[in-house]
């Protein structure tokens, strides 16, 4: 199934990926100047070990649903260059995959610097 590539290929495919994903998606370069800006945060307040854990694995959730999106996205422009019902769907469906991960990143969020806004 496919061509074979080497593992070297592979990852540099992956980074091809993201940077064409940067690049074509001002709501990543929006997720990604969020998360810069909480990892600040989070540097600033003081966060232990399960802290930095549970907010890394947050970050890289929403961004990696962001480009899960984007992947569907263009996979359904691909296939679908018009205009159909069906395709609104599926880009509408992906696009509330990712507003859940981020509105989950916010509950999260809260739940990490309020107790040390508060404290």
């Amino acid at each position: 199934m496919g061509q074979s590539h080497s593992k070297v290929q592979s990852f540099s495919y992956a980074i091809h990926g993201i940077k064409e994903a940067f690049n074509k998606e001002p709501n990543l370069r929006i997720h990604l100047l969020f998360a810069f800006g909480v990892i600040i945060a989070a540097l600033l307040a003081g966060f232990n070990t399960v802290e930095w854990a549970i907010l890394l694995i947050t970050i890289f959730l929403v961004i990696s649903l962001e480009l899960v999106n984007t992947a569907i996205e263009s996979l359904v422009n691909l296939v679908s260059p018009e205009i159909k019902p069906e395709a609104k769907i599926a880009k509408d469906i992906s696009a509330s995959v990712v507003l859940l991960g981020a509105i989950l990143a916010i509950v999260i969020g809260l739940i990490l610097f309020v107790p040390k806004i508060l404290g």
